[in-house]
């Protein structure tokens, strides 16, 4: 099992890669395993993200003006790697970009960097063949999404081909923090349990160490993403400093 969630609720952190560069993306995410992150997901820019908020998209248009693609982003996670072997990496993209490299060489390439799974975002379940045949070669954790709008007949199928942990989104909509967490998630969590004994992520509007805490009374794992890009963004030549000690700060409101 790649990703190890100890502590409960385990932090996940999302960085959009490339903003507000690489080398500060390579900082903040040292900083944020330093700081007791236990899974890093490596957001690739892309020109059309659908399902993100106005934080992540900003942070996507920066990215993509440097030129970061998801080769810089493979890149980046090998160097990771080699600071840390235990950390779990997870590639967070939407399908074309894998596409325009080729889902054989992007299993191959990712596997090679250490990445532990994927995580993409747009690709439905019933068109997954070919990614899960190839994911599964290379011994690549496939990680789906699943939303409170989803009918238990698409939690069970979720299910089925996830592993690693599934990703439960908290509520419907773009990703940005809210100030508050509705009770959609915890049903939802206890639906998704119905079908599997996969660990279980919340995510979506998780901002604050109240709401971190409170995701750790019903599952394994919270992600963290838009504050994080959000205090990237706002604390420009302080990104990494800034993250180790918000990661700190949410990971300190659970013990």
């Amino acid at each position: 099992m790649p990703f190890h969630f100890e502590s409960k609720p385990s932090l996940i952190v999302y960085i959009t890669c490339g903003d507000p560069d690489l080398v500060t993306t390579r900082d903040v995410i040292l900083a944020a395993i330093d700081a007791g992150a236990s899974v890093i997901e490596l957001g690739v820019p892309f020109s059309d993200p659908l399902a993100d908020g106005p934080v992540i998209q900003r942070a996507s248009e920066r990215a993509l003006k440097h030129g970061t693609s998801l080769q810089n982003v493979l890149t980046l996670a090998a160097e990771i790697r080699e600071h840390s072997q235990s950390v779990g990496l997870v590639i967070f993209s939407y399908l074309n970009p894998i596409l325009r490299m080729g889902l054989a060489k992007f299993c191959q390439v990712a596997r090679l960097a250490g990445i532990d799974g994927v995580l993409i975002t747009d690709l439905p379940i019933e068109e997954a063949a070919e990614y899960l045949r190839e994911a599964r070669k290379n011994d690549l954790a496939t990680i789906f999404l699943a939303a409170p709008t989803s009918t238990d007949q698409r939690l069970k199928q979720i299910a089925e081909v996830s592993t690693g942990f599934i990703y439960a989104i908290s509520r419907t909509g773009v990703t940005g923090a809210r100030q508050q967490m509705t009770g959609d998630a915890q049903s939802l969590v206890k639906r998704v349990r119905r079908f599997t004994k996969l660990p279980i992520a919340v995510g979506f509007g998780i901002s604050t160490p109240e709401q971190f805490q409170a995701i750790g009374k019903f599952a394994e794992a919270a992600v963290v993403g838009s504050a994080i890009v959000h205090a990237i963004e706002q604390n420009p030549g302080r990104e990494a400093a800034t993250v180790a000690e918000f990661v700190r700060q949410l990971l300190a409101s659970s013990f």
